[in-house]
């Protein structure tokens, strides 16, 4: 592996001796380990401070179990995360997916293992990075529409434009300002720009 560009990694382990393998197998594989930490409330932390693409947490931590940091993480989008559990703690595993944990690692792991647990989080929540854009996208074309059908309703009312006129109008000033439809729609609507 070792081709990507060095993806930057946080890790929250308590048992150190743990966190040092993980942290040479991650190194070796190319992986750049930017903080790591025994305590669950310090992992939310340092990764708000280092923006990591990828964070490895155990579930049971001081502080702040491993699954209420994933949640945290994972609600804002902000990396990947993958959960180290002990073998019998496997029942917290539906309660990972819950939290929107993406891969899932059982102790003691092997290296294979942990690639391909990284791999699997990382390709999920890159997919759940573009659903989150499409829906951005068609947010935003559906209020790029609102305001423009108001601001069409506008002209034609005031300026006793056809809704042609107004549509054309509204185009062609975003066109020459290199600006938006929505954002000429805004200013029409605020009274800040009229034909």
């Amino acid at each position: 592996m070792g081709n990507q560009l060095s993806q930057r990694v946080v890790i929250a382990e308590d048992e150190a001796i743990i966190r040092l393998d993980l942290r040479e197998m991650l190194e070796d594989e190319g992986y750049e380990v930017v903080a790591e930490t025994g305590r669950g409330d310090e992992a939310v932390d340092l990764v708000a401070k280092h923006s990591p693409d990828l964070c490895i947490f155990d579930i049971k931590m001081p502080g702040m179990d491993g699954l209420t940091a994933a949640r945290q993480v994972s609600t804002d989008r902000r990396a990947a995360v993958v959960i180290l559990t002990a073998f019998s703690q496997r029942h917290l595993i539906e309660q990972a997916r819950d939290a929107g944990v993406l891969s899932y690692l059982v102790k003691p792991f092997q290296r294979e293992e942990l690639v391909s647990a990284i791999e699997v989080a990382m390709g999920r929540f890159e997919e759940m990075r573009q659903l989150d854009e499409t829906v951005r996208e068609l947010q935003d074309q559906l209020e790029a529409r609102k305001a423009v059908d108001r601001a069409k309703g506008l002209l034609m009312d005031e300026h006793g434009m056809t809704e042609q006129d107004a549509f054309g109008f509204i185009q062609q000033t975003a066109m020459s300002e290199r600006s938006t439809m929505l954002d000429v729609a805004k200013r029409v609507i605020g009274g800040l720009l009229e034909p």
